[in-house]
């Protein structure tokens, strides 16, 4: 039985039946190029892998230049806890000098003791500092020291400067307080970018883009390169597949099923093997990656963006579990719709005929109404994608920021960790999206790939290596015997029974009978378009068994009921497949077939450009190809309904066409209009398979017999 369609431009199905076998099998079928295959996947991982090693870069890139704008108060710490050693040091060997020292006052003395008092109840450095910038500057110059910090002398006045500018510090004057700090402890600890790491790490983050691009450029590369050759290779595949299928398979699948395996599928194929396998590959390795990378970060940070991250997606799932059924309901009422609008138009005037505009109306804007309400549900759930989409990314975002703020305020990471967790966190949900485009682009991939190994793994005429047997056309006789022959479409229902009959050379033999008696299918064994069940038929003492379908072809010319007419000039249509034909042979068969008044009509005669959808009426199509079959010259000529589509007048220009056509040719016609064959050597009468009768068409017309009822049929009111 014929496969059901799908929808024009898809394949016939959506989902493969087994998608690991359907793909086991697509990239078995990759094999010639593995290496190119391999190449990509390669590159696809190492192009994430250079994407997840960035963040970590960036991160290190944002603390060098966070560091550097900010003062060095590890330097700063360091020069009040030199400055506060070297006072407390003093205090012990220098007390006696402080107290015997002339330039200093009583009252100065008298303060210096009350700090001392006050500094043994105190042990932080803060209260210390504070307590410090009490003691008089007298005295601060005998406790004192110059001292070195990387190279830089601080003199006892810029020690005891900062001293006083630190004891009048708060949030609101600190930074103006670092600026008003004397030149060589401001030159120690003023803010400087260290310049040549930023460069290194810029340099080498440039470089990781880079990289990757060349990566993602060859694996892009590599991919269209593989997919345009594998569906060449498929397409090559399928035409071969074409002519060694038997005309049984034709018959049962329909023109537009094996059409669509030729185009929609392979095409399928190729574009999702060009879009959707390194997009997996390295959707896979980022997401995996930054799981990964996140956790060796900081595991805080990981479950903060990956909890708000499946949050996010948790609402989405939702949104497509509801949106689904609206999706099916919205492509059945598009089917509906579609149905009936080809439905009334092609019957457009038998609606209007018996006024059924109404009706018509009525039930389209039905019809309508339930293709706008299911598109108006489906096209509004899928628009929250999007706003969820990035709802995901902003709610990650906000998550990490807030975590990160927190985690940066106690110094447990720095600020740069929170810029590559945001990197992160769009690794982490766009891959996830990127898998699902993916594995739903493979599922069609997969079920595609069915449809085409379906077709190329289809039963094929039989082998025809064992025809050793040939027979020359130019020395053909033209006799042919039917030797009781059995057969049917199927084992079940046969059709021919016992059929025989001899045919002499020259003879026109007529085939008639009604519909379904058995005409063409005589026609399709003798040109073994069909293997017979049952009995033989020989050509010249030879059977056809023995004999290979190209070497009966030869030996046949065919006019069929169906035209065929190809782009291109008249000239090329007639001498299709025939070399060495001149024009003047052209335009002599044209003549014969009295077609060749119309082609003077043309612009260009024979080169005039015609095709089968052009504007040429159906009995000048048929006259087109039956001039064609004027110029093969075989022994025997086959005429299925060659007649049928032109009129009276016409009928019989080319039934004296006909005539000299058959001189010397063993024909065989089938028609329904017997009028045409009335001139024929034999007639066989077919019906259900069997002949019932045969002879001229007076011998038959005597009988009064079936031919005869069946040849008045024709005049009957």
């Amino acid at each position: 039985m014929p496969r059901p369609m799908g929808k024009p431009g898809t394949s016939g199905q959506e989902k493969s039946k087994d998608f690991f076998g359907s793909m086991k099998r697509l990239l078995k079928n990759l094999k010639p190029w593995k290496f190119l295959l391999s190449l990509a996947i390669v590159l696809a991982m190492a192009s994430a892998i250079l994407a997840l090693i960035s963040p970590d870069k960036l991160s290190s890139l944002t603390d060098t230049i966070t560091s550097g704008i900010t003062p060095k108060t590890e330097k700063f710490t360091m020069v009040i806890e030199r400055t506060l050693t070297n006072v407390q040091e003093n205090i012990q060997t220098k007390m006696q000098e402080v107290m015997v020292a002339s330039t200093i006052t009583e009252e100065e003395k008298q303060t210096f003791m009350s700090v001392l008092e006050k500094m043994q109840d105190v042990e932080n450095q803060e209260e210390q500092l504070n307590l410090f910038t009490q003691i008089p500057n007298s005295i601060l110059q005998v406790l004192l020291n110059e001292i070195t910090i990387e190279n830089t002398i601080i003199s006892i006045e810029d020690q005891i400067e900062m001293f006083h500018l630190m004891g009048n510090l708060n949030q609101e004057n600190e930074l103006q307080a670092i600026d008003s700090l004397p030149s060589s402890i401001y030159n120690l600890i003023k803010p400087s970018v260290d310049m040549d790491k930023v460069k290194s790490i810029t340099i080498f983050i440039g470089m990781l883009y880079v990289t990757s691009a060349i990566f993602n450029y060859i694996e892009s590369f590599s991919m269209t390169t593989i997919s345009n050759r594998f569906a060449q290779y498929l397409r090559a595949r399928i035409s071969v597949k074409i002519n060694k299928l038997p005309l049984r398979y034709f018959d049962t699948h329909e023109t537009g099923d094996v059409l669509s395996r030729v185009t929609n599928d392979v095409d399928t194929i190729a574009q999702n093997l060009n879009n959707s396998l390194a997009t997996l590959v390295t959707s896979l390795t980022l997401f995996i990656g930054s799981i990964i990378m996140m956790f060796a970060t900081n595991s805080v940070m990981a479950i903060t963006a990956i909890v708000a991250s499946l949050i996010g997606f948790s609402f989405m799932s939702i949104i497509l579990m509801k949106s689904q059924k609206y999706f099916i309901k919205r492509q059945e009422e598009l089917g509906s719709i579609n149905g009936y609008i080809e439905e009334i138009y092609s019957g457009h005037n038998v609606v209007k005929t018996y006024n059924g505009d109404k009706e018509a109306i009525e039930k389209f804007g039905k019809l309508n109404h339930n293709l706008y309400e299911a598109n108006r549900k489906s096209q509004f759930l899928s628009g929250l994608m999007m706003p969820i989409m990035n709802f995901v990314g902003n709610f990650g975002y906000v998550a990490v920021c807030i975590v990160g703020a927190l985690l940066v305020s106690n110094d447990v990471i720095s600020f740069g960790v929170i810029v590559a967790f945001i990197i992160y966190v769009r690794m982490f949900t766009n891959p996830l999206t990127q898998i699902a485009q993916a594995m739903t682009a493979l599922q069609s991939t997969a079920a595609a790939g069915e449809r085409v190994f379906e077709f190329l793994d289809e039963e094929e005429m039989a082998d025809e290596s064992k025809c050793i047997k040939h027979l020359d056309k130019e020395k053909v006789k033209g006799e042919i015997e039917f030797k009781n022959v059995h057969f049917g479409y199927t084992k079940e229902k046969t059709i021919i029974h016992d059929f025989s009959v001899k045919v002499r050379p020259g003879e026109k033999i007529a085939i008639v009978g009604p519909t379904g008696a058995g005409k063409t299918t005589m026609v399709n064994l003798l040109m073994k378009f069909y293997e017979i069940d049952k009995g033989d038929i020989v050509i010249d003492g030879t059977s056809i068994h023995e004999l290979t379908r190209e070497n009966i072809h030869k030996l046949f010319c065919m006019v069929l009921q169906d035209t065929w007419l190809f782009d291109g000039t008249i000239k090329e249509n007639i001498r299709f497949n025939k070399e060495n034909i001149s024009d003047e042979e052209v335009w002599e068969a044209c003549k014969m077939v009295g077609v060749d008044h119309f082609i003077k009509t043309l612009p260009n005669g024979i080169n005039a450009i015609i095709s089968d959808n052009d504007t040429v009426s159906s009995g000048q199509k048929q006259l087109f190809t039956i001039a064609r079959g004027n110029l093969e010259n075989a022994p025997f000529l086959i005429l299925d309904e060659a007649t049928s589509n032109v009129d009276t007048r016409t009928e019989e220009l080319v039934q004296k066409a006909m005539d000299k056509l058959t001189v010397g040719k063993t024909s065989f016609i089938i028609a329904h209009r017997l009028s045409t064959i009335k001139n024929a050597d034999l007639i066989l009468v077919m019906n259900e398979g069997n002949i019932i009768e045969q002879g001229t068409h007076e011998e038959l017309m005597k009988q009064k017999g079936f031919y005869e009822k069946l040849y008045n049929s024709q005049f009957e009111m």
